[in-house]
């Protein structure tokens, strides 16, 4: 349909330039408009039409039968091997030619793929136009420090009596009446002006429906739920104990979570971890898994953290006075961990794969480009290499946090401590920003070091992933250089995770 629309409107128009010569070409010129006007207008009556019908046919089926479904064990954060603490260079070792041994390879894991373009609405959501008489009220929320409005009112509000599946169908059918559909409208908005990931959007879309009707209330899962779904993703309802439970769709497995398993699909329960559920099973047309990419951040309002030094004790000019986002670390603190399928090394994937924020693009990132201009490639890898490796304090994850929790970059040039996933996790980051190089992640138990796929050829400890040279760079090798293997490392076979 919208490619007829556009097809129409360009024929019309080469249509008006034919007749550009006639006395009558006001006139024609208006009856083009009106006639495209009224096309447009058909077709948008199309989409509501069938919008409409499949909100009603999804509404009958929440009316009918909920199936008593069983969660999956919750799956419980990695417990890797003992870590391995850092090491500081030896003056010995210092002094000694760098050999290149290659690493043996145990498995090779490819890059992750890049997401897919946003799940979106099944059809367009056409804007109401609001009357001149009553303007729309707005609803004002905060969403991670950043002020955000949405056309929303008092006379929108609802209340469920109960979570019975004939109330949740009746709910339904409200939701879905036109005067809603600024409110969807508007949301879509948000996700596209502050780039909002699936993740921040579904965060989003709740924090919303929660300073509207309450945290924690039937009637905010509604809400959320039913946004979310006309917004183009995957969720299920279910109930249990006359609670309602939002359950989204993901192929990702998300640490902490269990899963109920649907037709194939897995499925979280949102902020929430339930064993039994009663569960309307129901698809809704074109729906799509949520993704937990985050391939820009969130453009949240910027609350700059307190100025940091960091300096390289070998390089006394790789010093930099560091801020990040305040509100960014506070949306990372929420972000759930998860992996690919079941492979658990995927994991510092999705975080070596996210960008800093622009607070650290400017205080860190251009700051070092400033710095390393003009200087080999060899010498600026080993400047940023010894920045990261002597600029941060090394502490456990369980001493700090209780358990394992990796950094987004923007993390580590936060808190006060990092360890290796956290380190090798920044370089990689600070890298491909600076010089534009591959890397890889390397994994063995209980440490995390990178690669780096360089364009001189240099001696050093080396990787061979398709028929390329990764040589090893280690950020928790103290003072050592680029090529250079911790000790007990390099007699180790190691899992490779390529970065994008």
């Amino acid at each position: 349909m919208k490619r007829c629309l556009i097809f129409l409107i360009f024929s019309l128009s080469a249509t008006i330039v034919a007749a550009q010569t006639d006395d009558s070409l006001d006139a024609f010129r208006k009856n083009a408009l009106n006639d495209i006007s009224h096309y447009r207008d058909s077709i948008m009556t199309e989409y509501k039409d069938f919008r409409r019908r499949i909100n009603e046919d999804y509404a009958n089926f929440l009316r009918g039968i909920w199936k008593d479904e069983k969660a999956t064990p919750i799956v419980p954060p990695i417990k890797d091997p003992t870590p391995i603490p850092p090491v500081v260079i030896s003056e010995e070792d210092k002094n000694q030619p760098i050999e290149g041994n290659p690493i043996l390879v145990e498995e090779e894991i490819s890059p992750i793929p890049q997401p897919s373009p946003q799940p979106q609405p099944v059809v367009p959501i056409e804007e109401e136009q609001p009357s001149p008489v009553n303007p729309p009220f707005k609803h004002n929320f905060i969403f991670y420090g950043t002020n955000l409005s949405v056309r929303l009112g008092p006379n929108q509000k609802f209340t469920l009596k109960s979570v019975q599946p004939q109330t949740m169908g009746n709910a339904w059918d409200r939701l879905s009446q036109d005067d809603y559909n600024n409110l969807l409208f508007d949301c879509l908005k948000i996700r596209e002006d502050l780039t909002l990931c699936d993740w921040a959007y579904l965060k989003m879309l709740n924090s919303l429906s929660e300073s509207f009707l309450g945290k924690g209330s039937n009637e905010a899962t509604f809400l959320t739920a039913y946004l979310f779904c006309q917004s183009g993703y995957r969720i299920r309802l279910g109930e249990y104990k006359g609670k309602l439970y939002l359950l989204v769709g993901t192929p990702h497995q998300l640490y902490h979570h269990g899963y109920f398993e649907i037709e194939g699909l897995n499925f979280f329960v949102f902020n929430e971890n339930p064993e039994n559920l009663y569960v309307c099973e129901v698809s809704f047309k074109g729906e799509q898994s949520l993704s937990l990419y985050i391939p820009e951040l969130p453009k949240l309002k910027e609350k700059l953290s307190s100025k940091r030094t960091i300096k390289s004790e070998k390089f006394p000019n790789i010093t930099v006075t560091s801020q990040v986002n305040k509100n960014i670390i506070d949306f990372f603190n929420e972000y759930p961990t998860s992996c690919l399928g079941e492979n658990h090394c995927t994991r510092w994937a999705m975080y070596a794969e996210t960008p800093v924020c622009t607070p650290a693009e400017i205080s860190v990132i251009a700051a070092l480009r400033s710095k390393i201009r003009g200087v080999t490639e060899i010498e600026a890898l080993n400047k940023i290499l010894n920045f990261v490796q002597t600029g941060f304090v090394y502490e456990y994850d369980n001493k700090i946090w209780g358990d394992d929790r990796a950094f987004f970059a923007d993390e580590s040039l936060y808190y006060p401590f990092c360890d290796c996933e956290d380190r090798s996790i920044l370089f990689s980051r600070l890298v491909r920003n600076l010089l534009g190089l591959k890397v890889m992640l390397v994994y063995y138990p209980g440490h995390l070091a990178t690669a780096v796929k360089t364009n001189g050829q240099y001696n050093g400890d080396y990787i061979i992933y398709n028929n390329q040279k990764f040589i090893v760079c280690d950020p928790t090798y103290i003072g050592a250089p680029v090529g250079t293997t911790m000790p007990d490392m390099d007699n180790q076979k190691a899992k490779v995770i390529v970065l994008n």
